[in-house]
């Protein structure tokens, strides 16, 4: 069993520091660029998340990069509320999770400066687009394919990811009525599950994690890495439920692992993987989305992160020390051989090769925010949640 190893640690976050600080002016405006080569654009989803491990660095020309990021999408936000995809360019929209974002993003900037009242009006037009998100007129909103981060694989409808970020900045903004409201919602089962019909939740029978997503008459019970993270860290499930949670996640991987289709000791951001055949499976996956690649299963070291936090949410801190090292070697890889560091965007599953771009803002910014986790064994921002 491997021990942590401070030192390679803090080396490892300097480097992140790095990576975000070279990453910090990019060409357009001079926001910061998505990754250090490949993505000069500020891509506002990346930027968002970015604002955890920004956050947790006390780096105040950071902090202020990020200023200027959450200023500018003010600006360029729709006469709805809308948040753009692209931080510049107020015609590029589309997604549906960059809105709720930038509403977590501007709670965790709030909590961060103490400045209570930034960006007030910008908020409420984006609160007031999330109520209209909802095609029950609940709480939980719903998605159009392709829409979020997986922008090649389908979520039809009430998508996991989205509704557990829908759920943070609630939290983090001091809507805990809906907050509540919303983790009722997201604990009935999914329409498949259901001993009636009744409106739909993302909770699945027989096993202790939320499905994908879920729709009318429609679902997917596949597991979302990402989404489920979030949701431990949230407080969106028990501590005993995360812990079921963790516990079949580490029994899927080694089964995966023992088969070949898993070449790391961590997880990969979506399994089962889809495969030619299945009923979920696209043409389009042929080109884009083989198992084991990208958003099919592929390995993303931003939501190994997450990861290695909800570990630290769940108290499992032996455990997320283990991942956080396995996360560190990670970030290591790269496509240029002659960087020390590469927090590449994201690794094939089966044999742990490099697919993406090097110096990946949100892959430094996460591993940043989940060291710091797992050295204070805290979950900054999220412990309130929890609370």
């Amino acid at each position: 069993m491997e021990t942590i190893n401070w030192l390679e640690i803090e080396t490892a976050k300097n480097a992140a520091v790095e990576v975000l600080i070279h990453n910090s002016h990019g060409p357009f405006h001079g926001l910061p660029r998505t990754a250090g080569w490949g993505y000069p654009e500020p891509y506002t989803r990346d930027l968002m998340f970015s604002i955890l491990g920004i956050a947790v660095s006390g780096n105040q020309q950071l902090i202020e990069s990020i200023r200027k990021v959450l200023l500018t999408l003010a600006k360029n936000q729709t006469v709805h509320g809308h948040i753009t995809s692209l931080v510049h360019d107020k015609d590029d929209r589309g997604a549906s999770d960059t809105t709720p974002l930038f509403l977590m993003g501007v709670g965790i900037f709030r909590k961060l400066t103490g400045e209570n009242e930034f960006l007030v009006e910008a908020v409420q037009k984006s609160l007031t687009w999330m109520v209209y998100q909802s095609p029950s007129d609940r709480i939980m909103v719903a998605q159009q394919p392709t829409s979020d981060w997986r922008d090649e694989q389908w979520v039809l409808g009430y998508g996991l990811f989205v509704n557990t970020i829908v759920y943070s900045y609630l939290r983090l903004l001091g809507q805990d009525e809906r907050a509540d409201q919303m983790c009722k919602e997201m604990k009935r089962f999914t329409i498949e599950d259901m001993p009636k019909r009744k409106y739909e939740g993302l909770k699945v029978k027989n096993k202790p994690y939320y499905a994908f997503w879920s729709y009318k008459v429609y679902c997917s019970k596949r597991f979302d890495l990402l989404g489920n993270s979030i949701a431990i860290l949230s407080g969106l499930v028990s501590v005993s439920k995360a812990e079921e949670i963790i516990t079949w996640i580490e029994e899927e991987c080694s089964q995966m692992q023992e088969k070949g289709d898993l070449a790391i000791n961590i997880p990969p951001n979506f399994f089962p993987f889809v495969l030619p055949g299945d009923a979920d499976w696209h043409p389009r996956y042929e080109s884009f989305n083989m198992p084991g690649n990208y958003h099919n299963g592929g390995i993303w070291p931003f939501i190994c992160g997450f990861y290695v936090a909800a570990l630290v949410a769940a108290k499992r801190y032996r455990l997320a020390e283990q991942k956080l090292m396995e996360l560190t070697k990670l970030v290591r890889l790269s496509q240029d051989k002659a960087l020390k560091f590469g927090f590449n965007e994201w690794i094939k599953a089966q044999d742990g090769k490099v697919m993406g771009v090097d110096w990946q803002t949100w892959s430094a910014a996460l591993y940043l925010y989940a060291a710091t986790c797992v050295k204070e064994r805290k979950t900054p921002f999220f412990d309130e949640m929890r609370g």
